[in-house]
């Protein structure tokens, strides 16, 4: 048996490898996006950042692992479980406009979240 010549490198050997297409549909996004907060959100989702106890976490962190469910799937679980049990009244219209106003009124300000200095 004579010996092989790899001088050619990898690609000698396997050939050219050229980049794939995905396989698969593209993701089709159908929701309308109202705030920057739905980003890369499913239908009915929305992003929301909470400071949280660590032991409450840890806990919670738990109870989706042995759950075999995603921490968000846990957290969305325990908050529907707490607002069935409340029933809260809706909060006016106003209440809800005077949020958003505040809120563009940041956005067009620029303002960042700024986390206290301890």
């Amino acid at each position: 048996m004579s010996k092989k010549n790899f001088t050619g490198g990898l690609n000698s050997l396997l050939g050219d490898q050229t980049d794939k297409p995905k396989r698969g549909r593209p993701v089709t996004q159908f929701k309308e996006i109202t705030k920057s907060s739905q980003e890369g959100t499913k239908e009915n989702e929305t992003r929301a950042t909470l400071i949280i106890n660590e032991e409450l976490l840890d806990k919670l962190k738990a109870i989706a692992y042995w759950d075999r469910v995603l921490i968000k799937d846990a957290v969305n679980t325990a908050l529907q479980d707490y607002v069935d049990k409340k029933n809260p009244k809706p909060r006016p219209e106003e209440v809800k406009v005077k949020d958003q106003e505040a809120n563009q009124r940041l956005i067009k300000n620029g303002y960042t979240a700024r986390l206290p200095k301890f």
